[in-house]
């Protein structure tokens, strides 16, 4: 239910629920009094809302002359690099450098795994994330589509000939990774440790041991029987868990009734494009979140058939060495935060005159203030051995806007008497001018860079808007060969390597968005390492352990090396435009590719306005569910919307497909208990934010879908509010 009653304190006013979190709840703890932290924050935005306006414009402007610049001109490569020299959107490049960013995690600066990215207004699902770290190879096997279907016998729930197939999965994947010195895993009938050194008996009476000793990493129990084995592989851990009595171990000649794999090292907990917050209430159940894992006490109610339980953060894990020492090892993936970008304002604090604040800056200091926990010790285990922040910054465009952030988490620093440079930085290569210019981005956040990754969907979206004027763009699916997004995915690497990442930040790739369909991720997303990036995106724990496997497979240190020793990607094929010329699409394909945008649209946003769900798995128009965020609707309006543009579609055609498409939505939610259907009137607000965000895409800020979704939901909750209250009053106490 949205509120409407704020406190004024510092001459800002500020919603009551995000009032009463941060001085209750946050600050406690912290040593920062409450007068100390909304001064503070009334400075910092002073300081800083004047710039962040001045760089918006700058987008504004540049657009408008790009715009200018396609009506005006055939497009031809030299004179367009040459343009955007001219007007500043391409910078000089400057001499090589490396980048100094100290006081980094392992799991960030030396450890190759998957990355997840969740929700962190949605308790249970950044606490299934958080705990990603290990996860079942067993389970993720069996549950997926990764084995081909068995008979279905079961035993205690059990298929004896699927376990059967998974358990001689795993063995060929031990004997890839942790090889037995001449026998195979296949043929172990028992473990022991002797003199600290591993020993296997095979059913032949044969005892081997590890083909490298020193991979044996760790175990629990007794050295004769021990219950638990603990390999280590790539600087990532293998566990072999032992028990006869298990029903699986009960099928296992060497008694193993499960394997872990250290899976998704690191968790982007997110505030941005997965999450639906657009006023005081929602951001303090964000924010709520973030202290609750940050400190450690996050819960969140789970049931699972008849039982139900309480899900927390999973303690770390304990071994004894093979020297007879303790050794312990995170139970949980480090935790990164995503900020929400230079864009959007929010109505959770409002200034002294009553305008809304940049979201962004009310992020960067609320989602440090609350780290502090972390860093002082307050919650039940470290996130950040290393006493950093990792703060992922989205959708910057240049080195100018880089150099805001890092001027803004200075000021944060300041406030909150951290250390400089304390505050880390991971910058999203998501946006067409940042890609560009991405080594004069580096530059900039030298001292705090942490990651860079790339996004096909929103960077998708900027390249279509920004030329929109260009021509009518290829199809969604052809956009993947294109000699731009080729480049583009090489280019991010080859920054990242000559400017000195390895060993102290991430290069990473994105996401795999099928999370039923893991047999082919398993077949794909290994040339995710194998391209040099040393984390990418999954959308769900099982799919971690499963892409966690590739980082066995693929040294990426070593395909890192090699990767430095190839020509660097051309910014001439960077420049290359996507523009069908001239489009050659049959009517039947033109329709194909308007009921898979249309579908697409109406599919997330009617989640997002009518139930304030940013990320969730959203059938697609075959049914096939896709794990969905923001970006997706900005890469398919812009694509309507440039069709429309150019004439390749009428907006009779689009509006007759969106209702088309709304009654195949609602096919879809049939049993969702909280849907309201589209059809037939199409007069719900979700339809019709669909419908500004194609009509309308053109004039949106470089395509962002936020605006519109924030007005709209907003427009809901205030509707559910006068339902119940009447007409809402604006109280400033």
């Amino acid at each position: 239910m949205i509120r409407f009653d704020y406190i004024e304190k510092a001459g800002l006013h500020i919603d009551r629920k995000l009032h009463d979190f941060i001085e209750r709840e946050a600050l406690p703890g912290t040593e920062l009094t409450p007068q100390r932290f909304w001064s503070g924050l009334r400075d910092i935005l002073g300081r800083f809302v004047p710039l962040n306006r001045q760089l918006l414009r700058r987008r504004s402007e540049l657009q408008h002359r790009i715009d200018e610049w396609h009506l005006e001109n055939a497009f031809e490569p030299a004179q367009y690099r040459a343009f955007l020299e001219e007007i500043g959107y391409l910078v000089p490049e400057g001499e090589d450098f490396g980048i100094a960013t100290e006081n980094v995690d392992p799991e960030i600066a030396t450890l190759a795994a998957p990355q997840l990215v969740v929700p962190v207004n949605n308790a249970r699902y950044a606490l299934n994330a958080a705990n990603a770290r290990w996860g079942s190879l067993y389970d993720a096997l069996y549950g997926s589509d990764m084995l081909p279907e068995t008979p279905a016998r079961v035993t205690d729930r059990i298929d004896p000939e699927r376990a059967q197939s998974v358990i001689a999965y795993v063995r060929d994947f031990l004997d890839r990774h942790v090889p037995l010195a001449g026998a195979s895993h296949h043929d172990v009938a028992e473990w022991s440790v002797v003199d600290g050194r591993l020993s296997a008996t095979t059913t032949g009476g044969q005892t081997v041991g590890l083909a490298a000793p020193a991979q044996f990493a760790g175990h629990l129990g007794e050295t004769s029987a021990p219950s638990t084995l603990l390999f280590r592989h790539h600087d990532l851990h293998i566990e072999l868990r032992i028990n006869r009595e298990h029903p699986v171990g009960a099928l296992d000649r060497a008694g193993i009734a499960d394997v872990q794999l250290e899976a998704a090292a690191t968790v982007i907990q997110d505030c941005e494009d997965s999450v639906a917050a657009v006023d005081g209430e929602d951001k303090t159940l964000v924010y709520r979140n973030w202290l609750g894992l940050m400190k450690g006490d996050l819960s969140a109610p789970v049931t699972k058939g008849a039982r139900s339980f309480n899900r927390t953060l999973q303690p770390d894990r304990q071994y004894t060495t093979p020297e007879g020492g303790s050794l312990t090892l995170k139970g949980r993936a480090l935790m990164l935060i995503r900020n929400v970008g230079h864009l959007m304002t929010t109505p959770a604090i409002l200034d002294a005159e009553g305008d809304e604040i940049p979201e962004g800056i009310l992020d960067a200091l609320v989602t440090s203030l609350i780290a502090l926990h972390d860093l002082k010790g307050n919650g039940r285990w470290r996130n950040s051995d290393a006493g950093s922040v990792y703060i992922v910054k989205p959708k910057m465009h240049g080195p100018d806007e880089v150099a805001f952030t890092i001027q803004l988490f200075g000021a944060v620093e300041a406030l909150l008497d951290l250390p400089p440079n304390t505050l880390k930085l991971g910058l999203m290569d998501e946006e067409r001018r940042t890609t560009l210019n991405l080594k004069e981005c580096i530059r900039q956040a030298r001292e705090r860079l942490i990651f860079i990754n790339t996004g096909f969907l929103d960077r998708t979206g900027d390249e279509i808007h920004t030329d929109m004027q260009a021509g009518p763009m290829v199809r969604k699916a052809d956009m993947k060969i294109q000699p731009w997004m080729l480049a583009y995915e090489d280019w991010n690497v080859d920054i990242g390597l000559a400017c000195g990442l390895p060993g102290r930040a991430q290069i990473g790739k994105g996401m795999w968005a099928m999370p039923d369909e893991m047999a082919a991720m398993v077949e794909q997303k290994i040339a995710h390492p194998r391209s040099g990036a040393n984390t990418a995106w999954v959308p769900s724990p099982t799919a971690a352990v499963l892409h966690a496997m590739h980082y066995h497979e693929v040294d990426v240190w070593a395909e890192q090396e090699r990767l430095r020793q190839r020509p660097r990607a051309s910014i001439e094929d960077l420049l290359t435009l996507p523009v069908a010329d001239p489009p050659a699409w049959a009517k039947e394909e033109i329709q194909q590719e308007l009921d898979n945008n249309c579908q697409g649209i109406l599919g997330y946003v009617v989640r997002w306005v009518q139930q304030g769900v940013g990320c969730s798995k959203v059938p697609d128009i075959r049914d096939v569910g896709l794990m969905e965020d923001r970006a997706t609707l900005r890469i398919s309006s812009q694509h309507i919307a440039n069709w429309l543009y150019h004439d390749v579609v009428s907006e009779r055609q689009v509006m007759l497909t969106l209702r088309r498409m709304a009654e195949v939505v609602d096919r879809q939610n049939a049993n969702d208990p909280n849907y309201r259907p589209m059809a037939p009137d199409y007069q719900d607000p979700a339809f019709e934010t669909a419908c500004q965000l194609v009509f309308h895409g053109r004039e949106l800020p470089n395509g962002y879908t936020e605006p519109v979704l924030h007005a709209m939901r907003l427009l809901l909750k205030r509707q559910a509010f006068e339902e119940l209250s009447g007409p809402p009053v604006l109280r400033f106490a």
